[in-house]
């Protein structure tokens, strides 16, 4: 018997006394057949008893010797080990869903959305220039890892410290100020990873043990271009809002950046794809103006279903209804990219919050659905608010409308 195998025997393992009940176990169980077997009624009876004890107490070992395993591996945290079997085995089976997107508005519906299904890829903008991001690109020539991190953060099964780390900014008063922990992370392994931002951001994922897939659109060092009406141009994400000037069109710089192919794969095997929420010009439609991304759409068989905003924004979307939005998404891509259109129905009754956003020239998205219905989409109409300090999605209310919509798709298809 070599050492190693002995080391099973030793005090403290807490596996000794599982093994020899579920031996003794054993033995009971043959006893009992042993008795089963005589030909007179009573001691047959005894014995099936006998032997039904016998089972009990070998199931018995070998589950408490399983969980005394287990919790070598967890430790502390028995209690994850129902959530975990959970994930694999129900959230597995859950429909494969692409999300596009960027911005707050993408992060806000994955933490919800990740209840529903493990099968989620999300797929991110990197053309933010503002901010940490802006700085980090610059220095290190990477793309912008800040709607990346914050999509990660929102898919992450690690405890909520980890959350609260990769979501750290450094204040003002310190060398790094401004910077924001889980930029600086990406971009460690961006160096680490011999400048590869796919790696970096598959090796980040596996610390943070995130449910699904976080890809970007691009790995091309892309800044975002818009064309106004009036003939003008602005490049850089963060210089784009401008107000009381309706932008015609945006586009990347390169224009012939090439999407990843992980991002194009995973929109090939969707069951449903979800455009937004978030900035129609600067978070959804960076990703959608990459050659080959709305080719990829408008060919998969998916149920593609766009999540319109719930507040117009400042420089972007001013006076747009619901229906504007789909027609700035159709024409950038001029292509079938979308089946269905979620709306807000309800009435945003917080003055607080509503004057917040009056003084900047922001107000509730008109839910036009007919005119929606008319382009030739469906349209789901629902509550899906939330108000805090901001009028925002709320991701609980939205992953419900989402899932109804994703289910009555399958019903029609059936």
């Amino acid at each position: 018997m070599s050492k190693n195998l002995l080391k099973w025997l030793y005090p403290g393992m807490q596996v000794k006394r599982w093994v020899t009940t579920s031996l003794f176990g054993v033995c009971v169980v043959a006893l009992g057949a042993y008795f089963s077997a005589y030909p007179y009624p009573f001691v047959s009876t005894f014995g099936v008893i006998i032997v039904l004890c016998g089972i009990l107490f070998t199931v018995l070992g070998i589950g408490k010797m399983t969980i005394s395993l287990i919790t070598i591996f967890l430790p502390k945290r028995e209690q994850d080990l129902v959530n975990i079997l959970y994930q694999k085995r129900f959230l597995e089976r859950g429909p494969k869903i692409v999300a596009i997107g960027g911005g707050h508005g993408l992060s806000n519906l994955l933490l919800a959305l990740k209840e529903y299904t493990s099968n989620i890829t999300a797929i991110v903008t990197v053309a933010d220039s503002g901010g940490s991001s802006g700085r980090l690109r610059e220095q290190f020539n990477i793309v912008a890892p800040g709607d990346i991190r914050n999509c990660l953060v929102a898919l992450a099964d690690a405890p909520g410290i980890m959350g609260d780390l990769f979501q750290y900014r450094f204040p003002e008063k310190s060398e790094l100020k401004g910077h924001n922990f889980g930029n600086l992370f990406l971009t460690a392994f961006y160096e680490v990873a011999n400048r590869d931002f796919r790696q970096a951001v598959e090796l980040t994922s596996k610390v943070l043990a995130i449910r699904g897939k976080v890809i970007p659109s691009t790995v091309a060092n892309v800044h975002l271009v818009a064309r106004y009406r009036d003939g003008r141009q602005t490049q850089g994400e963060a210089k784009i809002p401008r107000p009381g000037v309706p932008i015609e069109e945006v586009f990347l710089n390169p224009q012939d950046a090439a999407p990843t192919e992980e991002a194009i794969e995973a929109i090939q095997a969707a069951d449903v794809i979800i455009l937004g929420p978030g900035s129609l010009y600067t978070s959804v439609l960076p990703n959608l103006v990459i050659e080959g991304v709305p080719q990829a759409i408008e060919a998969s068989s998916a149920f593609k279903v766009y999540v319109c905003n719930v507040m117009t924004q400042l420089g972007e979307t001013e006076t747009y209804t619901a229906s504007e939005h789909v027609r700035a998404l159709v024409k950038h891509t001029n292509r079938n990219i979308i089946d269905a259109v979620v709306v807000n129905g309800a009435e945003i009754k917080d003055t607080e919050a509503l004057r917040r956003y009056r003084e900047e020239n922001s107000i509730p998205v008109k839910a036009d659905e007919d005119e929606i219905r008319a382009m030739g989409y469906k349209v789901f109409k629902e509550d899906i608010v939330g108000i805090r300090d901001y009028v925002r999605h709320d991701s609980h209310k939205l992953t419900k409308v989402l899932i109804n919509a994703i289910e009555r798709n399958r019903v029609i298809k059936r």
